[in-house]
């Protein structure tokens, strides 16, 4: 949002008084605004050293988070994101507005264990939820809440320009569900999330498609391994899964199963019906280095028992990583092979399922059964 002359008074003075600074190139206006500069796409500090822009190329913002929300990028040179925001009101926001980045945009093995509440953001910087807000819309233009959709929807176009698939790509980017992502695509995106993240080459992928006691199951993997395993009620269903899970690969149906995927389908079937507890199958998969070690420590989880998130996570060194954990079982393409259906909540409930808590209680109760048997 560009400041309006209200702002601009509130936080500094007029457009006239903030152009002055920039000329002046005075560090003494450091963090109490930022300039972009619209024929770089840069935004600095008052005092940059950088080549003068000339006025009518240039819009003030109160803070870098306004400025990049308008697609500027920070300068290198005078890196303003490090100057000290001055304005306590502005302090405040530019403090919530990192404390959302680093839920959304951290590393997942420092994720922590719930998303943060408008309450829980304002009580950090001293003010209330509605002083929160106003400052927010005061400053940025948008809510807190629009702000983390912001960011969530610029990490999901960055996933989907490198090639990643959209069903992780939206749950790294923090969405809950894809039909909350599929409902704002067109407007944010321009597109589907699918046609945005389109093209690139991959692996080379066969196929089939079998009746198994939990539905129709989609197995499907390359030379090296299972990289498929998928439960559904239709083979369009499922192919369309694989296609978008693997958009750069090569997929080929093998409607005989032969070879080691004969081999591969066999064991999986007998696994779902209870007569091969332990599944013990190669898997040539895509994911973060995270992401594998998750999958690793599922893979640990005895037949017939389960774990917490809050377990996983202390398992693998990264105690408050639980929301982490959740996404990787969410994310897991090979279902089965890698148990992610033994993974509940602390309270022995069961979360989400890719395919369905049905098929996820079935799996349970199957596993269990045979346990006692």
């Amino acid at each position: 949002m560009q400041l309006s002359q209200a702002n601009t008074a509130t936080y500094m003075g007029s457009p006239a008084a903030l152009w002055k600074a920039i000329e002046e190139r005075d560090s003494r206006a450091d963090g109490k605004f930022v300039y972009g500069v619209k024929s770089t796409g840069i935004y600095c500090r008052p005092s940059c050293a950088s080549r003068r822009p000339s006025r009518d190329r240039v819009e003030f913002f109160a803070l870098p988070e306004a400025a990049e929300r308008q697609g500027f990028r920070p300068c290198k040179r005078c890196m303003p994101r490090n100057a000290d925001v001055t304005d306590r009101g502005l302090r405040a926001v530019s403090n919530v507005c990192r404390a959302i980045e680093k839920q959304i945009q951290g590393d997942e093995a420092d994720a922590g264990d719930g998303e943060l509440k408008l309450v829980t953001l304002a009580r950090g910087v001293k003010m209330s939820a509605d002083q929160l807000e106003r400052a927010f819309r005061r400053s940025i233009g948008i809510t807190p809440r629009q702000y983390a959709d912001a960011l969530r929807m610029r990490r999901l176009k960055s996933q989907l320009r490198k090639g990643g698939n959209v069903t992780t790509a939206l749950y790294d980017a923090g969405f809950g569900s894809s039909s909350r992502l599929y409902e704002r695509a067109p407007s944010q995106l321009g597109m589907t999330p699918r046609a945005y993240g389109r093209g690139g080459e991959g692996m080379q992928i066969h196929y089939t498609i079998v009746s198994s006691p939990l539905g129709r199951l989609l197995v499907g993997a390359t030379e090296k391994g299972i990289s498929a395993v998928y439960l559904g009620k239709s083979d369009e269903e499922l192919e369309s899964a694989l296609r978008e899970e693997y958009r750069r690969a090569e997929i080929c149906e093998d409607a005989q199963a032969r070879g080691d995927l004969r081999t591969w389908v066999e064991k999986i079937v007998a696994h779902l019906k209870g007569k091969e507890p332990h599944l013990d199958l190669p898997t040539d998969v895509q994911g973060t280095a995270f992401r594998r070690r998750v999958w690793e420590e599922l893979r640990r989880i005895p037949y017939g028992t389960t774990a917490t998130y809050t377990e996983v996570a202390k398992r693998i060194g990264k105690p408050r990583a639980m929301r982490a954990v959740a996404r990787a079982c969410a994310t897991n393409p090979v279902s089965v092979v890698v148990p992610c259906h033994r993974v509940v909540r602390q309270d022995g409930g069961l979360a989400g399922y890719r395919w369905g808590l049905e098929r996820k209680q079935a799996l349970l109760e199957k596993e269990t059964a045979s346990e006692e048997e």
